[in-house]
Protein backbone atom coordinates (compact mmCIF):
# COMPACT_ATOMS: atom_id res chain seq x y z
CA UNK A 1 0.00 0.00 0.00
CA UNK A 2 0.86 3.40 -0.43
CA UNK A 3 -0.79 6.34 0.82
CA UNK A 4 -0.68 9.33 -1.14
CA UNK A 5 -3.11 12.10 1.04
CA UNK A 6 -4.69 11.48 4.03
CA UNK A 7 -7.60 13.49 5.32
CA UNK A 8 -10.45 13.27 8.36
CA UNK A 9 -14.03 13.94 7.20
CA UNK A 10 -16.54 14.76 9.96
CA UNK A 11 -20.61 14.70 9.33
CA UNK A 12 -21.64 18.68 10.63
CA UNK A 13 -25.13 20.22 9.82
CA UNK A 14 -23.75 23.85 8.23
CA UNK A 15 -20.36 22.28 5.75
CA UNK A 16 -19.75 26.18 4.72
CA UNK A 17 -19.78 27.58 8.63
CA UNK A 18 -17.12 24.74 9.77
CA UNK A 19 -15.02 25.19 6.39
CA UNK A 20 -15.39 29.25 6.72
CA UNK A 21 -14.22 28.90 10.41
CA UNK A 22 -10.84 26.58 9.23
CA UNK A 23 -10.45 29.35 6.53
CA UNK A 24 -10.86 32.79 8.36
CA UNK A 25 -8.85 31.53 11.64
CA UNK A 26 -6.55 28.93 10.84
CA UNK A 27 -5.58 29.25 7.34
CA UNK A 28 -7.33 26.89 5.89
CA UNK A 29 -8.07 27.10 1.86
CA UNK A 30 -11.21 25.46 -0.05
CA UNK A 31 -9.60 22.86 -2.01
CA UNK A 32 -12.86 21.26 -3.50
CA UNK A 33 -16.48 22.12 -2.42
CA UNK A 34 -19.89 21.22 -3.82
CA UNK A 35 -23.33 21.13 -2.23
CA UNK A 36 -22.66 19.64 1.21
CA UNK A 37 -18.95 19.06 1.26
CA UNK A 38 -16.06 20.59 1.40
CA UNK A 39 -11.98 19.30 1.49
CA UNK A 40 -9.56 22.15 3.05
CA UNK A 41 -6.09 22.02 3.04
CA UNK A 42 -2.82 23.72 3.80
CA UNK A 43 0.61 22.98 2.55
CA UNK A 44 1.81 22.77 5.92
CA UNK A 45 -0.94 20.55 7.23
CA UNK A 46 -0.28 16.85 6.50
CA UNK A 47 -3.74 15.85 5.87
CA UNK A 48 -7.01 17.61 4.72
CA UNK A 49 -10.19 18.22 6.40
CA UNK A 50 -13.24 17.56 4.70
CA UNK A 51 -16.82 18.24 6.45
CA UNK A 52 -20.00 16.53 4.82
CA UNK A 53 -23.25 17.62 5.71
CA UNK A 54 -25.29 15.13 8.27
CA UNK A 55 -27.78 13.25 5.78
CA UNK A 56 -26.12 13.35 3.06
CA UNK A 57 -27.74 10.08 0.81
CA UNK A 58 -24.15 9.69 -0.55
CA UNK A 59 -22.93 8.70 3.13
CA UNK A 60 -23.93 5.03 4.15
CA UNK A 61 -27.08 4.74 6.23
CA UNK A 62 -25.81 4.20 9.39
CA UNK A 63 -23.21 7.09 8.59
CA UNK A 64 -25.44 9.60 7.94
CA UNK A 65 -26.93 11.49 10.62
CA UNK A 66 -23.98 11.24 13.34
CA UNK A 67 -22.48 14.29 14.00
CA UNK A 68 -18.89 14.45 14.09
CA UNK A 69 -19.02 14.70 18.26
CA UNK A 70 -15.82 12.54 19.91
CA UNK A 71 -12.94 13.62 18.03
CA UNK A 72 -10.09 16.31 18.56
CA UNK A 73 -9.07 18.15 15.31
CA UNK A 74 -5.49 19.22 17.05
CA UNK A 75 -3.18 21.03 15.44
CA UNK A 76 0.62 21.29 16.83
CA UNK A 77 2.13 24.58 16.53
CA UNK A 78 5.27 26.45 16.97
CA UNK A 79 4.06 29.40 18.70
CA UNK A 80 0.71 28.07 21.30
CA UNK A 81 1.05 31.50 23.35
CA UNK A 82 0.83 33.45 20.07
CA UNK A 83 -1.89 31.09 18.39
CA UNK A 84 -4.19 32.02 21.33
CA UNK A 85 -3.87 35.67 21.57
CA UNK A 86 -3.95 36.13 17.97
CA UNK A 87 -7.64 33.51 17.88
CA UNK A 88 -8.51 36.38 21.34
CA UNK A 89 -7.94 38.94 19.21
CA UNK A 90 -10.42 37.60 16.46
CA UNK A 91 -12.95 37.36 19.00
CA UNK A 92 -12.94 33.25 18.92
CA UNK A 93 -14.10 31.45 22.19
CA UNK A 94 -11.43 29.60 23.80
CA UNK A 95 -13.30 26.50 25.52
CA UNK A 96 -10.34 24.66 26.80
CA UNK A 97 -7.68 27.53 28.59
CA UNK A 98 -4.18 26.61 28.09
CA UNK A 99 -3.20 23.53 30.00
CA UNK A 100 0.21 21.78 30.58
CA UNK A 101 0.33 18.10 31.08
CA UNK A 102 2.29 16.06 33.18
CA UNK A 103 3.55 14.10 30.00
CA UNK A 104 4.83 17.33 28.16
CA UNK A 105 1.50 18.59 25.87
CA UNK A 106 0.49 22.30 26.32
CA UNK A 107 -2.87 22.87 24.80
CA UNK A 108 -5.83 24.94 24.66
CA UNK A 109 -9.22 24.50 22.49
CA UNK A 110 -11.91 25.92 20.72
CA UNK A 111 -14.93 25.16 19.11
CA UNK A 112 -16.10 25.69 15.69
CA UNK A 113 -19.72 26.89 14.55
CA UNK A 114 -20.54 23.33 15.01
CA UNK A 115 -19.43 22.08 18.17
CA UNK A 116 -15.96 20.56 16.32
CA UNK A 117 -13.49 20.91 18.72
CA UNK A 118 -10.03 22.47 17.61
CA UNK A 119 -6.90 21.90 19.74
CA UNK A 120 -3.72 23.77 19.14
CA UNK A 121 -0.63 21.71 21.08
CA UNK A 122 3.25 21.86 21.55
CA UNK A 123 5.09 19.70 23.16
CA UNK A 124 7.65 20.50 25.99
CA UNK A 125 8.56 16.49 27.08
CA UNK A 126 9.99 16.41 30.27
CA UNK A 127 13.52 15.30 30.11
CA UNK A 128 14.51 11.76 31.55
CA UNK A 129 17.50 12.10 33.94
Amino acid sequence: MKVTSSAVSLNVDDVPASAGFLVEHFGFREEMAADGFASLTRDDAGMNVVFLRRGLESLPADQRDVHATGLILAFVVEDLEGELARLRAEGVTITMPLTDEEWGERAFQVRDPNGVIVQLVDWNAPTTA
